[in-house]
């Protein structure tokens, strides 16, 4: 831990954090910013829509495998370089993304994007402790957490608006400035660090964890669209995924030198603040993935309308955010973060009350207070996770903490996704069984409807249809509800870190 008078000084260190976050904004983004810009892609590259769902999964996956890897790299290249080499790898990926021809080169340089990007969000958020004094540390935590959540928050908006008015190339081409000003900044400004003494490589330990992560992640990219377990290809990514981590546990219980090290999960704050994280994932990442398509599909949106409609998702994320880097030193922070549980939770069950007579307010006003409920949560969760652990722990801690919160949104996408189709499929179903002309429902609802008359049926089964993807979409909101109230109560088994000590 550096002492006071080896903090950078005030205005060098205003200068370090905006260049650490135009990384972090910048591959933050990048998780959501193609989602819109996918068909698009698809007409340009002559691809099916099976194939172009690989531009994402891609990218995901390989930031999900490397990620784990930032502490070990941290301490063999040190804490500027490898941001730096970073920076510079990610921008180049995003550049040739731009100019990508077909699938395969996109798919590609994709890949790279998530290779070099995996270090860029727990680089940012270490870097962040490390020049702040303990008691800025939570200040620091609500800046950082405007790259963790708004950015993601963002991407739609700012991804649909580039694919209208210029096209699919720029939603990669927007980063190129970024990387510059980011690297700049950073090269000019951010004090080199000592490199603690660094164990040898653990390369089985990697291994193992790259070869788990990858096939869970597959399996979860891929298991809807082919019908989970049904599938031989996700029947063997599940299986690889549960040999892979039962192994990687083992070797890490019994190696000397083991990749993830097992000081971290002897600070009981780290480890339930992780797990918390976790289901923080599974509340932002599953309702940004609903919400596009619902809209969509049921309300008729454009993409830029979609945009704009959650918008104030990140406006609530903004506010909050000021307020609690305000207040987060003069309030238990468990009970921010219980709060922040439960808002997200009231956010739910305000969705919840979607029909499709809705206007957006609704959205927007559940949206809102979703932001403010992350952020409620994010800013003083990253600062006690981080009071307690050593400052040789915190690159490793960082990378876990980022890996763990991307997993849970990738677990409650793949969940929420396939509850939402499972409930329609049975909701529709029960429909059909009661649309017959026996129904006195359906002869008061619809007198001198005709049942001969194919044009008459097409306009019932459409509605049917839409009624139960209604019924399938409040249920998955109701689920978000449950969530967040079940989750807030394990707020309390946190410890409350010494005032002063972040």
């Amino acid at each position: 831990m550096p002492t006071a008078a080896r903090y950078p000084d005030p205005t060098t260190r205003l200068l370090i954090t905006l260049s650490a976050m135009a990384a972090a904004v910048m591959n933050q983004v990048d998780t959501t910013i193609a989602n819109v810009a996918l068909p698009h892609m698809q007409g340009s590259t002559s691809a099916s829509r099976e194939q172009i769902t690989w531009v994402l999964t891609s990218y995901i996956v390989a930031a999900a495998i490397f990620t784990p890897l930032t502490g070990w790299l941290a301490g063999e290249f040190g804490r500027k370089p490898l941001p730096l080499y970073s920076i510079v790898g990610f921008t180049l990926a995003s550049g040739l993304c731009g100019i990508a021809t077909n699938l395969f080169e996109l798919v590609a340089f994709r890949i790279l994007q998530g290779v070099f990007g995996s270090a860029l969000v727990p680089m940012t958020q270490a870097t962040l402790l490390d020049i702040n004094p303990p008691e800025q540390h939570g200040k620091s935590m609500a800046i950082f957490g405007l790259a963790a959540i708004v950015g993601p928050l963002a991407g739609p908006l700012l991804g649909g608006y580039l694919t209208e008015v210029l096209s699919w190339h720029w939603v990669f081409y927007i980063n190129l400035p970024l990387g510059v000003l980011s690297f700049i900044g950073l090269s000019a400004f951010m004090p080199e660090a000592h490199n603690e003494e660094q164990a040898d490589f653990d390369l089985f330990g990697f291994g193992l964890l790259a070869v788990g992560l990858g096939a869970f992640q597959l399996m979860l990219d891929r298991g809807q669209m082919l019908d989970w377990f049904d599938s031989w290809e996700i029947c063997i990514e599940a299986t690889l995924a549960a040999a892979a981590a039962y192994m990687f546990l083992v070797h890490m219980m019994t190696a000397r030198h083991p990749f993830v090290s097992l000081a971290l999960f002897k600070d009981g704050n780290f480890v339930i603040s992780t797990l918390i994280g976790f289901f923080l994932g599974v509340l932002i990442y599953s309702v940004l993935s609903l919400l596009p398509p619902m809209l969509s599909e049921l309300f008729g949106h454009p993409t830029m309308a979609i945009g704009i409609a959650m918008a104030p998702r990140g406006i609530g994320t903004l506010i909050a955010m000021l307020v609690v880097g305000r207040i987060i030193n003069k309030v238990d922070l468990r009970i921010l973060i219980s709060a922040g549980m439960l808002f997200s939770a009231a956010s739910g069950w305000m969705m919840a009350q979607m029909n499709l007579q809705a206007d957006d307010s609704l959205v927007i006003f559940s949206g809102v207070l979703q932001g403010i409920g992350a952020s409620l949560v994010f800013v003083p969760l990253s600062t006690m996770s981080f009071a307690t652990l050593a400052p040789h722990l915190r690159n490793e801690g960082a990378a876990l903490g980022t890996l763990v919160r991307n997993l849970g949104g990738a677990v409650g996408i793949a969940v929420i996704q396939a509850m939402t189709v499972r409930n329609t499929a049975t909701v529709e179903s029960r429909l059909v069984e009661g649309a017959r002309p026996d129904n006195p429902v359906v002869s008061l609802a619809m007198p001198g409807f005709d049942f001969g008359s194919l044009q008459s049926l097409e306009r019932v089964d459409y509605e049917i249809m839409r009624q139960a993807l209604m019924v399938a979409y409040v249920d998955a909101f109701w689920a978000m509800f449950v969530v967040g109230v079940v989750v807030a109560p394990l707020v309390f088994l946190l410890r409350r870190p010494r005032r002063g000590a972040g």
